[in-house]
Order: structure tokens, then C-alpha cells, then sequence
């Protein structure tokens, strides 16, 4: 594999995750989170919980980052741990399902909430629902729902790919300065809530009568943590560029340590926020929930700046995330002949480019076939399971190779790398049911979980076919 040259500085890599994470789960997700939990105090216990079960993988991610500083990330860990067919398949199903499918539906937030601004053209009810395409099994998708929206989002697409094709110092300091720019507005949207006279103490108090009991309060509580995992997806971006940081040892586990707990202290406030603005009710049946916060504090003017807000944070996550997960798709191509095309540094601009464009193209795919709901509950679920195998693979390594040295080792081993394990392994078998009942019932057309599944289990004959040809 040839290499890149190390450029990336620790403000470039807590920018790479705190701009890669916070982009447009805070702003479409809690919501539903509190339809689901019918609980303020329950909401941001879920914010909690689900950034410290993921900083437990991000802390086991890191030391393998660290053990292994190439670019590619997860892939190269797979490759060395699991062998070529299960990195193989890593890879496809980045490319296919979750790196593609992120970077596609946090552009469409952006798209959305751009929409707010102008006024976007769609297809008639009747040609949308025409256009109708079955999958034996899986559901049903509407690749002309909404395609004003879509239309956008593949500009947005086309526009970041070819900055980041063109150089990796514009990408790197387009990240910096968005990053900086989101931060400051959510400060800003803060400061206007502590000084409001809109809101009130009594909303945390407050329940749902759909508030869950028993039972059901679990399969709420995993619901909701769908969602928040959602909004903290992006993490383990920064691994794939670790051989383009400098001093990757030091530099990625501070980044993420710091990247995580800014994002979950950004998190617990606007939801927070939110909550003290809007009633329980009013929040869990907004559709637009920053907005209509900033619609009761500041009116039109202030419900534009916010919507102008949500924008440029997607935008900051979209370009961070195309930035990164090319590097995935990179290192497929770099070992796999069926896509060494994908797996060329340009000779000019020093970046994958061809790796960058075929995500582009893979991504307006996605777009046009999916919705937001559906692409995040189908990439959540798939790369989580590839997170868990990560944690395995670090207490794997600690038994095969225990004189290896390692400049950085997970806290609190075994048990934080097993936490995350068991976790996983819940989380898995908790969506999977709870989307089948979903469809079961009629509340999607989709299982999405299985279509992620499937979507990446096409990738076995693609590896089979590969291998003879390679």
C-alpha cells in the first residue's frame, strides 16, 4: 500500500471528530427519543449512557489505531486480526451500507433544513408512489419521494468530494473552520435559552402518558439509543486517516477522548434546551425541533438563524465524513484487484481520489433510493456490529501478540473492551426485533436492519470472485 504524508495536527483531528460527529442526529432525533421515552430525565440519561458506551469503543479502537497507524482504519485492524475475507467484507459493506449511507443521510438533513430557505420542487403524490420498488422480503423504497430535497443533497455530495479530491489541506481546514463556526452558534443558541423568558424548569418534570413501563420501557430505552448512536456516529472516522496525522500515537486517542466529550457535552445542553423551551408534547411532535425552539425565543429571525445553524452543521459533518471514509474504501482497493482502481493516490493532489469519487457515486445512489430514517436505522446497525468485532479484535491481539508494543493500551482492560462486547451484542438483537415487529405492524416499509444485513452479505460472493481473479 503507498503511503500519504502525514499533514494532520491535533486541532485537525479533534475537528475531524467533533465536526464528523456533531452534524444532524442533535437536530432530527430527539424527537422521536422523546416520543419513544415519554421522559425528559430518561432523554438525557440516554445521551449520557450512549456517548460513555461509545467512548468505551472509540478507547478500544484507539489502541489498535495506535498499534497499527495505517490509513484505512478499521479495515487494516480487520485484515490483521480476522484475515482478508473478513476485512474484505468490512470493506464492502463501508462502502455499501454504513460510510456511504452516513455521509448520505447526514447531507440530506442538510437539504432538509435548507429547504426552510427555499423552496424545493417535488414530484406529484401520484408519480412518487408510482415509481414504487419492491424487495422480496425486505420492503418497499421510493426512489422519486421527495426528490427535491435529494436533489440537493447530491450537489452537496459532488460539491464536498471534489474539494477533499482536490486537496486534503482545503479539506482539513474547511473541517477546522466549520467545526469552529458550529461550535460558536451552538454557544450562541445556548446563551439565548439561559437568557429566555420562554421556557420553563416545570417541562423536565414532566411526562408523557405514553411513557413506557416494564418491558417496554427496555425496548424504548434501545429505541432511543438507536437514535443516539446515530448522533454520535462518526467517531472512528479519525482512524481511517491515521496514516496522515502526525504523531498518530499521541494524537488519536486524545482526539477522540476530547472529540467525545465535547460532542456529549453539546448533546446533554441542546437537549436540554430543547426540553426547557418546548414541553415534553410539544417536543416529541416537532418535526423540527431547533427550529420551533428558536421560533418561541426569537421568532421567524430566530428560527432562520437556527435553521441556518443546523445547516452549516451538516455541512461540516458531511465534509468531514467524505473526507474519511474514503480512506476505507482506499485501502479496499489498494489490496483487492476487483477495486485497485479505487485503491490509486493521485500523483498530483496526494489523495484517494478515485476511492473519493466512487463513494460519491455509491452515495447519490443511496440517496435517491432511501429516506433519513431508513438509511441511519440501516448503517447503525450494521457498523455497530462491526464496532464490536473491533473491541474483540483488541483483546484478541492482547492474547496473540502480548509482547507487541503498544504506545497507547485501552483503561480498564479487559472490562471496558467487554462492556462494549456485551453491549453490542443487546443492541444488536434489541433493533433487530424491534424492526421486525415495526414492519410486522405496519409502521415501515422497510426492515432496515435486513436490508443492511443483506446489502452486506452480497459482498461474500463478491470476495469469492475477487479472490480468482486476484
Amino acid at each position: 500500500m503507498a503511503n500519504f504524508r502525514r499533514t494532520l495536527q491535533l486541532p485537525s483531528t479533534i475537528a475531524l471528530v467533533v465536526g464528523g460527529i456533531i452534524g444532524s442526529g442533535i437536530f432530527m432525533k430527539p424527537a422521536s427519543m422523546m416520543s419513544q421515552l415519554g421522559s425528559p430525565v430518561w432523554l438525557l440519561g440516554v445521551w449520557v449512557l450512549a456517548g460513555l458506551i461509545t467512548l468505551c469503543g472509540a478507547l478500544s479502537n484507539a489502541e489498535l489505531a495506535t498499534l497499527y497507524p495505517e490509513t484505512g482504519g478499521q479495515y487494516v485492524f480487520f485484515d490483521k486480526i480476522f484475515g482478508k475475507r473478513f476485512a474484505f467484507l468490512y470493506g464492502w459493506a463501508a462502502l455499501a451500507v454504513f460510510n456511504t449511507g452516513g455521509n448520505a443521510s447526514v447531507a440530506y438533513v442538510c437539504s432538509n433544513y435548507a429547504g426552510y430557505f427555499i423552496q424545493l420542487p417535488n414530484f406529484a403524490a401520484a408519480t412518487e408512489q408510482a415509481a414504487r420498488i419492491h424487495i422480496p422480503l425486505i420492503g418497499d423504497i421510493y426512489p422519486l419521494e421527495n426528490f427535491g430535497v435529494k436533489g440537493l443533497t447530491i450537489l452537496i455530495i459532488i460539491l464536498f468530494t471534489w474539494i477533499n479530491y482536490y486537496s486534503l489541506h482545503w479539506g482539513a481546514s474547511l473541517q477546522r473552520w466549520l467545526t469552529w463556526i458550529k461550535l460558536v452558534a451552538i454557544a450562541i443558541l445556548l446563551l439565548g435559552v439561559m437568557k429566555s423568558s420562554v421556557g420553563s424548569l416545570s417541562h423536565f418534570s414532566q411526562t408523557l402518558p405514553t411513557k413506557p413501563a416494564g418491558w417496554a420501557m427496555v425496548a424504548a430505552w434501545m429505541a432511543a439509543l438507536s437514535g443516539a448512536f446515530w448522533g454520535y456516529e462518526g467517531w472512528n472516522n479519525i482512524t481511517f486517516v491515521s496514516g496522515e496525522i502526525k504523531e498518530p500515537q499521541r494524537n488519536i486517542p486524545l482526539s477522540l477522548f476530547f472529540g467525545l466529550l465535547i460532542c456529549t457535552l453539546v448533546y446533554v445542553s441542546l437537549s436540554a434546551a430543547f426540553v426547557y423551551i418546548l414541553s415534553p408534547a410539544a417536543m416529541a411532535g416537532s418535526s423540527w425541533v431547533a427550529s420551533d425552539a428558536a421560533r418561541l425565543m426569537g421568532g421567524v429571525l430566530g428560527a432562520a438563524i437556527i435553521t441556518g445553524m443546523v445547516v452549516v452543521s451538516t455541512l461540516g459533518a458531511t465534509n468531514g465524513n467524505i473526507l474519511a471514509t474514503a480512506r476505507v474504501t482506499y485501502a479496499l482497493g489498494a489490496s483487492n484487484r476487483l477495486f485497485s482502481w479505487a485503491g490509486e493516490i493521485h500523483p498530483r493532489f496526494n489523495t484517494p481520489g478515485n476511492a473519493l469519487w466512487l463513494n460519491a457515486i455509491w452515495t447519490i445512489l443511496l440517496i435517491i433510493s432511501g429516506s433519513f430514517d431508513m438509511l441511519t436505522d440501516m448503517l447503525v446497525f450494521v457498523s455497530w456490529f462491526f464496532y464490536g468485532m473491533s473491541a474483540l479484535g483488541v483483546i484478541l491481539l492482547r492474547i496473540r501478540m502480548p509482547e507487541a508494543p503498544r504506545p497507547y493500551k485501552v483503561p480498564g482492560y479487559p472490562y471496558i473492551p467487554l462492556i462494549f462486547i456485551l453491549f453490542t451484542v443487546c443492541f444488536l438483537v434489541a433493533t433487530l426485533v424491534t424492526d421486525v415487529q415495526q414492519y410486522l405492524s405496519g409502521k415501515t416499509h422497510l426492515v432496515n436492519s435486513l436490508l443492511g444485513v443483506a446489502i452486506t452479505l452480497l459482498g461474500l460472493p463478491l470476495y469469492y470472485w475477487s479472490k480468482s481473479r486476484n
